[in-house]
C-alpha cells in the first residue's frame, strides 16, 4: 500500500500537477453502466502494478500510465496540438479514457507526453514498454522514430537510450492505426458497427506503458520448460550484449529453501532437477521461484526473478480405455466459462488489477477449474493470477474476418500472402510471449470459421511452435481432424462428438441462458440470450438441468465443457454475473454445489423404458392426425401400427433408425410398469430421447417435456414436477409427439432412473 501511495505522490509531482488538477481534468465518458472497481481507478497512477511478474528485475522502472495529451486526426495530418487529456492505458473508445470516442480507420490516433529520463549513463539503457496497442503503433522520442509495431494483443518494447536527451523532459508521441473489422487484421470481436455478439471497437494504448533502465549486458527473456513427470525445469536464457566467459547461473527456490541451482554458458539450456516434485493443479496450484543471474568474472552484471509449476498437459488412455485429456498423468474434467473479458467502463481493459482478479476468484468459487479466454489476449498480470490461483486456461487465437462453413468438405477461406504473413506474426508472438505461464494448457487458432485458413498447415505451425501444449484446431463448427481435440458447439446443449482413438473430445460452447438485470445492462431494450429466463431461480434451474445431463457426457468420454459465458457482454446478456459485476444470477453455493457434482461418478442409471440407441423396441405409432387425448393412459390406440424404434430418416446425425419416417408429424406410445419402490424415488426420473426436431413428451397424459429444434445425440431431459407426480405403480404410459420442418427427423425416447452412488468420490 506504501508504495502504491508513493508511486501515486510521484507521477503527481511529476506531472507538475495536484491530485486536484488532475481530478479536474479527468471524468469518465459517456452514460452507460460501469463496473463496481470504477471508482477505484486512480488517474494520477492507474494500473502501478509491475507489469511483467514472470521476469521482474530489481531495480529502476518507472509507469508512464496516467493522463496524456491526445487527438483523433485524419491520416494525411500530423500531430499538432493536443484535444484533450486521455487516461492511459484505457482505449479511446472507453468511457475510462475520458475520450469515449471512435476512431476509425479514416484516422490516427496521436498520444503525447513528457517524462524525466532515468539514469542512463556509465552504460544503462533504457527500455520503453508497451503492454499492448491495438492495432499498428508507431513511436517516437524527441522526434525521433525508435520503432513501430502490429498486433494488438502482444507486448513490445524499444531501446530509446540514444534518443534520450542528456537532461530535461523527453517528449514521447505514439502514433496509433487501428481499421477493426475493416481489414483482415486479428482483432477477435470489435467491429465498427456493435451488435449481437460483437462489440465496441478499442483503439490504441490498452496496457501498461512503462520504461526500465538495465545494465548494458540484461536478461532480454526466458523460456521455461518444466515437467513433472521428469521432475526437471529446462530454462532457456537469451541475453542482450553477453560476451563470450559470461556464465548465467539458474536457481530454483521452494518456500525459503534454494532446492536446485546450475551453472551454464551463455547460449546453453540449463536444466535442473526438482526432487520430490509438487505438481501444479487447479487444487493445489503450486508455484516454485525462480532467480536467474548473468556473471561475469563471478560479479553479477543482471539478475531478474520468476517463477515456474511443474505441470504436464498431454493426451492419453483412461482406465477405461477412453482418450482423455490429461493432467499431470491423470484425467481431470476441465469445466469452465467462455472467457469473454470485456468491461462497461474500460472495454479490453479492466479498472484495476483487483478487478482482473475478481473475475478469475468468481470462477473459482463457482466450482470451475478452467477458463476459455475468447478471441482475445490479456496482459500478463492475467495470466499471473490464473496461475497462482489455479484456473486451467485455453487461449484463443484473436479471430480475423471471413468465414469458412460447418462441414468438410468446405474449403478454408483463401487469404493473401501479406494477410496470411500478419497472422502467423501474431500468433507466433502469442505463443512466445505467454509461453512461461502454466496455467495456459491449450492454444486455440480458430473459433467457428470465423477467418479460417490453411488450418491443417496452422495447427502443425502451433504443435511445432509449442509442442508442450495441446492445440485445439477449431473450436466448433469446421473440423479437419488434426491436433489434439475435437471441438464442437451446442446451444444451450450439451452435446459430445462421437469418442475417438487419437483425440479427446470437448465441448467448446454450450449454455448462453440469458438473464438481462434492469438496471445492470449495457442498453435498457434489445438485450438477448441463446436461451433467455424470467429470474434467478428459473436461470439456475435451467443451468443446473444443463449439468445434469453434462454429467452422463462426461462418462461417456467427454474431456472438457465451456459453458457461455463468465459475464453479460454489452447486450448479450448470457452471463452468469451482470456486466457490472454487481450482480450473480445464482445462488453461488448452489452454483458451486451443482459443478462440484460433475467431478464425481455419474450416478448408476437403471432403464426403466429403454430408448431402441442399442436394442430395438417396440411402439405404437401413427403419422396421421389422432383423436383428442392420444396422450392419455386410458386412450384406444388398437388401431395404430406397432413398429420398432427409432422413427426416421437415414443420415440423421446420431440416429438409429429401425421404422422409416418421412411425413411431417409422428405419435408414437407405449406402457411401462413401476413398482412401488420405483414411484417412491420419481424425483430421481429423467427422460432419455433423441428427438429431431421438436418433441411433446407426456406421462400418463401430463406434459413431462416440451423440447424445441433437434439434437445430435441421445441426451437426458429433466421431467416436469407434475408429470413425476403423475407415476404410479402398476401401468404407466408414456405418449410422444415429433414434428419436422426440413432435414433430418427421428424420434426415440425412454425413461431412466438414476440410482444414489453407492461410493461417492471425487474421481476426476
Amino acid at each position: 500500500m506504501k508504495k502504491t501511495v508513493l508511486a501515486a505522490l510521484l507521477a503527481i509531482v511529476m506531472s507538475g500537477a495536484t491530485a486536484g488538477d488532475l481530478l479536474a481534468q479527468w471524468k469518465p465518458a459517456g452514460d452507460k453502466i460501469r463496473s463496481i472497481f470504477a471508482g477505484q481507478v486512480n488517474p494520477a497512477n492507474p494500473h502501478p502494478e509491475y507489469p511483467r511478474p514472470q521476469l521482474v528485475r530489481q531495480g529502476n522502472w518507472q509507469n508512464l500510465n496516467g493522463l496524456w495529451d491526445y487527438a483523433i486526426l485524419p491520416t494525411s495530418e500530423e500531430y499538432k496540438e493536443s484535444q484533450g487529456k486521455i487516461l492511459v492505458p484505457f482505449p479511446a473508445e472507453s468511457s475510462l479514457s475520458g475520450v469515449g470516442k471512435p476512431v476509425h480507420k479514416e484516422n490516427n490516433l496521436f498520444y503525447k507526453r513528457t517524462f524525466n529520463a532515468p539514469f542512463h549513463r556509465n552504460g544503462k539503457r533504457v527500455l520503453l514498454h508497451f503492454g499492448a496497442v491495438d492495432w499498428q503503433a508507431t513511436v517516437y522520442i524527441n522526434g525521433k522514430e525508435v520503432g513501430s509495431h502490429k498486433g494488438g494483443y502482444t507486448p513490445f518494447s524499444f531501446d530509446v537510450t540514444d534518443a534520450l536527451t542528456k537532461s530535461g523532459p523527453q517528449e514521447l508521441l505514439v502514433k496509433v492505426w487501428d481499421p477493426t473489422d475493416e481489414s483482415t487484421n486479428p482483432h477477435g470481436k470489435q467491429v465498427k458497427n456493435p451488435r449481437s455478439i460483437w462489440y465496441t471497437a478499442v483503439t490504441g494504448i490498452w496496457q501498461t506503458v512503462w520504461l526500465e533502465t538495465v545494465p548494458e549486458t540484461y536478461i532480454e527473456s526466458l523460456k521455461l520448460a518444466p515437467s513433472f513427470k521428469d521432475g526437471t525445469i529446462a530454462v532457456e536464457t537469451k541475453i542482450n550484449g553477453a560476451r563470450d566467459d559470461d556464465k548465467v547461473v539458474v536457481t530454483a527456490i521452494s518456500g525459503k529453501y534454494i532446492i536446485a541451482s546450475a551453472t551454464q554458458k551463455v547460449g546453453e539450456t540449463a536444466s535442473l532437477k526438482i526432487n520430490n516434485p509438487l505438481p501444479w493443479t487447479p487444487d493445489n496450484p503450486y508455484l516454485y521461484d525462480l532467480q536467474v543471474r548473468v556473471l561475469r568474472k563471478n560479479q553479477p552484471v543482471d539478475s531478474v526473478k520468476s517463477y515456474f509449476a511443474l505441470r504436464d498437459i498431454s493426451i492419453g488412455k483412461d482406465d477405461k480405455g477412453i482418450t482423455r485429456i490429461l493432467l499431470n498423468g491423470k484425467f481431470v474434467f476441465q469445466h469452465g466459462p467462455l472467457d469473454q473479458g470485456w468491461w462497461p467502463d474500460g472495454l479490453y481493459t479492466a479498472p484495476t488489477d483487483a478487478a482482473l482478479r475478481y473475475d478469475i476468484e468468481m470462477t473459482k468459487k463457482m466450482g470451475f477449474n478452467m477458463l476459455r479466454k475468447h478471441v482475445k489476449v490479456e496482459p500478463d498480470r492475467f495470466y499471473y493470477w490464473c496461475d497462482k490461483l489455479g484456473i486451467l486456461v485455453w487461449q484463443d487465437m484473436p479471430s480475423s474476418n471471413g468465414y469458412v462453413g460447418g462441414k468438410l468438405p468446405d474449403s478454408d477461406m483463401e487469404r493473401e500472402q501479406k494477410s496470411a504473413d500478419q497472422f502467423y506474426a501474431e500468433l507466433t508472438e502469442l505463443i512466445q510471449r505467454f509461453y512461461n505461464h502454466p496455467s495456459i494448457v491449450m492454444w486455440v487458432p480458430f473459433n467457428e470459421g470465423w477467418g479460417q485458413f490453411k488450418t491443417v498447415e496452422v495447427t502443425a505451425y502451433c504443435q511445432k511452435t509449442d509442442p508442450t501444449r495441446l492445440i485445439n484446431n477449431a473450436s466448433g463448427w469446421t473440423d479437419y481432424k488434426v491436433g489434439h481435440v475435437n471441438d464442437v458447439h451446442s446451444y444451450p446443449g450439451p452435446n459430445m462428438p462421437k469418442v475417438e482413438e487419437n483425440r479427446a473430445v470437448v465441448l467448446g460452447e454450450y449454455g448462453g441462458l440469458g438473464l438481462p438485470l434492469e438496471g445492470h445492462t449495457w442498453v435498457a431494450k434489445g438485450n438477448w440470450g441463446y436461451v433467455s429466463y424470467k429470474d434467478k431461480n428459473e436461470l439456475f434451474a435451467a443451468y443446473d438441468a444443463l449439468n445434469r445431463k453434462l454429467h452422463t457426457l462426461v462418462a461417456k468420454g467427454l474431456s472438457a465443457a465451456v459453458y457461455t459465458q463468465t459475464t453479460d457482454v454489452e447486450i448479450e446478456c448470457n452471463g452468469l454475473m451482470t456486466y457490472d459485476r454487481a450482480v450473480l444470477k445464482a445462488d453461488l453455493n448452489k452454483i458451486a454445489a451443482s459443478n462440484n457434482a460433475l467431478h464425481f461418478a455419474a450416478p448408476e442409471v437403471k432403464e426403466v423404458v429403454p430408448t431402441s440407441e442399442k436394442t430395438e423396441q417396440e411402439w405404437k405409432y401413427t403419422t396421421e392426425q389422432p383423436a383428442d387425448g392420444w396422450e392419455k393412459a386410458d386412450f384406444d390406440d388398437s388401431a395404430w401400427q406397432t413398429g420398432k424404434a427409432g422413427f426416421g430418416t437415414e443420415k440423421t446425425p446420431g440416429a438409429v433408425v429401425r421404422t422409416e419416417w418421412k411425413t411431417s408429424d409422428i405419435w408414437i406410445r407405449r406402457s411401462f410398469e413401476l413398482s412401488e419402490k420405483d414411484v417412491a424415488q420419481r424425483n430421481r426420473f429423467s427422460l432419455s430421447l433423441h428427438h429431431d426436431e421438436n418433441a411433446e413428451i407426456y406421462i400418463n397424459g401430463v406434459l413431462a417435456a416440451n423440447l424445441k429444434g433437434y439434437v445430435g445425440q441421445y441426451n437426458l431431459e429433466a421431467i416436469s414436477p407434475a408429470a413425476l407426480a403423475a407415476l404410479k405403480s402398476g401401468k404407466n404410459v408414456i405418449a410422444v409427439k415429433c414434428h419436422q420442418t426440413g432435414g433430418g427427423q427421428y424420434i426415440d425416447a425412454g425413461l431412466i432412473l438414476k440410482l444414489p452412488a453407492t461410493n461417492p468420490k471425487k474421481i476426476w
